[in-house]
């Protein structure tokens, strides 16, 4: 299989999300090539975005088990070669 670079975009409505979310970044950490991460006190959200690469099917499964936590959202961009 090929590998893809990807951003990956994640808002956490919560600062309680904080340990849930690195837990799961940290067991794909072996794809994760860079990682940017800002609190936004005045909205009480974070976000974080990070550059990946990786097979397709391990940037999927990591957005996957990211976007079923309550209150994180999820959005990618993978280059197509």
């Amino acid at each position: 299989m090929e590998s893809r670079i990807g951003v990956i975009g994640i808002i956490l409505e919560s600062n309680e999300l904080f340990s849930e979310v690195n837990e799961i970044i940290h067991k794909y950490s072996h794809i994760v090539m860079g990682r940017m991460g800002l609190p936004y006190r005045q909205k009480s959200v974070a976000v974080i975005s990070l550059i990946v690469d990786g097979e397709l099917e391990e940037i999927n499964a990591l957005t996957g088990k990211l976007g079923n936590v309550k209150g994180v959202n999820v959005k990618t961009a993978i280059s197509k070669v």
